[in-house]
C-alpha cells in the first residue's frame, strides 16, 4: 500500500482509506448504504489490516452514532494499528443547540464520539460542514484546545467552499492555531468540481484531499452502462437520487471511456476509476466504501498499478464539462494562471 503526507502535516495516511458509512443501517437512509454488524466489521477490518489500509473514516451522523459504536467495538485490542477520522457539525438532536460549529456543540460532539469510538483520541477530526452563524475564531480556537489537550491529533474540514477554507487559514495563520491539514470532499470521473478553485487552493496551502464518494454515488460501479437499465427498486436509484444529478448522455459517454480502458487494462470499471483518482494532485487518501468482503477486494485492487497517461487523457477527454463562471473565464489565461491539471477544452478569448 502506498502512504502519503497527509496535506503539510507529517502524518502518513494510506492512498486507500476505508470508510464505515455502511456500518450500522440505522434507519432507512442508512439502509440504503449498508447494515455491517460488528462481527462483519472484524472481518473487513483485518482485511484492510492486511492490505496496509490503517485509516478509517467515519462521522456521529452515520446512523446516528451506530457507524462510531461499531466502529469502536471492532479496533478493540487494535486501536493502536488504526488511524480514526471522524467528523461533526450536523444535527445529533433536537435541541437548539445540537448542531453546528460553536464551542458548546463541538465539545459535547467531540465527548461523544470518543465515548462510542472506545478511545481518549481521534487522529483526524472533521468539521462536517461549515457553519455560518459561528465565529470561525471561536471554532478554530475550539479545534485547537483539542489538539492541546490531546482529545484530537490533526484538525480537517470537509464540503467546505473555498473561501470557507481560506479564511479558516488565515485566522488560524493569525493566532497560530492548529490549522486544518486535510479537506474530505466529493470528487470523481462524473464530478470534478473540485479542480475548479479548491484543488488549486490545496496545492498552495498544502491542504491534502480526503475523496468521498470516488464512484459518483454509484453511478461508476460498472452496472450503469448504455443501454442497460437498471432493475426497478435497484438500490442504486436511490443512491443515485440523493447525489448532485446529471444528463444521462454525459454519464454514458464517461462509461463508455472506462469501460475501453478497463478493456486494455484488464482492470474492472471501479478499479480504473479509483485508479484515475489516485493520480489526480492532492489527493491524500481516497475513502472507499464496502458493504462485503468481496467489494472491499475488489477496490483495494485499485491501487499498487497505475494508468497511462494517453488512458489518463482518454478519461479527461470524456470526463470534462465547462465549469461555471468565473473559472470558464480563468481557462483563457492558462499562460498566467496555470490549472493544476490538463485542461481538454479549448476556450473562445471573452
Amino acid at each position: 500500500m502506498e502512504y502519503r503526507l497527509l496535506g503539510g502535516s507529517g502524518l502518513k495516511v494510506p492512498v486507500l482509506s476505508f470508510g464505515t458509512g455502511t456500518f450500522g443501517g440505522g434507519n432507512e437512509f442508512f439502509k440504503a448504504w449498508g447494515e455491517t454488524d460488528v462481527a462483519e466489521a472484524r472481518r473487513l477490518i483485518d482485511i484492510c489490516f492486511d492490505h496496509g489500509v490503517n485509516l478509517f473514516d467515519t462521522a456521529d451522523i452515520y446512523s446516528y452514532g451506530l457507524s462510531e459504536e461499531i466502529l469502536g467495538a471492532a479496533l478493540e485490542g487494535k486501536r493502536d494499528k488504526a488511524l480514526i477520522s471522524t467528523k461533526a457539525t450536523f444535527s445529533m438532536g433536537d435541541g437548539p443547540n445540537d448542531k453546528g460549529s460553536s464551542r458548546y456543540h463541538l465539545t459535547a460532539a467531540l465527548e461523544a464520539s470518543l465515548r462510542r469510538l472506545k478511545t481518549d483520541y481521534v487522529d483526524i477530526y472533521h468539521l462536517h460542514g461549515f457553519d455560518a452563524l459561528t465565529p470561525i475564531e471561536e471554532t478554530l480556537n475550539t479545534l485547537d484546545k483539542f489538539v492541546r489537550e490531546g482529545k484530537v491529533r490533526y484538525i480537517a474540514c470537509s464540503n467546505f467552499s473555498g473561501w470557507h477554507l481560506m479564511k479558516s487559514l488565515a485566522v488560524s495563520d493569525r493566532y497560530g492555531w492548529a490549522r486544518y491539514v486535510a479537506h474530505q470532499v466529493y470528487y470523481s470521473l462524473v464530478g470534478r468540481e473540485y479542480e475548479w478553485e479548491l484543488m488549486p487552493l490545496g496545492l498552495d496551502q498544502k491542504v491534502g484531499a480526503l475523496i468521498w464518494s470516488p464512484l459518483g454515488w454509484g453511478r461508476l460501479t460498472g452496472k450503469i452502462r448504455r443501454g442497460k437499465p437498471l432493475p426497478e427498486g435497484s438500490r442504486l436509484h436511490k443512491a443515485s437520487a440523493e447525489g448532485p444529478q446529471m444528463d444521462d448522455e454525459y454519464l454514458y459517454t464517461v462509461v463508455d471511456a472506462l469501460d475501453e480502458v478497463a478493456a486494455e487494462t484488464g482492470k474492472t470499471v471501479p478499479q480504473v476509476a479509483l485508479n484515475w483518482l489516485i493520480q489526480r494532485p492532492t489527493v491524500s487518501s481516497i475513502i472507499m466504501g464496502a458493504r462485503n468482503e468481496e467489494q472491499l477486494r475488489q477496490n483495494l485492487a485499485a491501487e499498487g498499478w497505475n494508468l497511462t497517461a494517453e488512458q489518463v487523457a482518454k478519461l479527461n477527454r470524456a470526463s470534462d464539462q465547462q465549469p461555471v463562471y468565473p473559472y470558464w473565464h480563468q481557462r483563457q489565461f492558462t499562460e498566467r494562471n496555470p490549472p493544476p491539471v490538463p485542461l481538454t477544452t479549448p476556450v473562445a478569448g471573452v
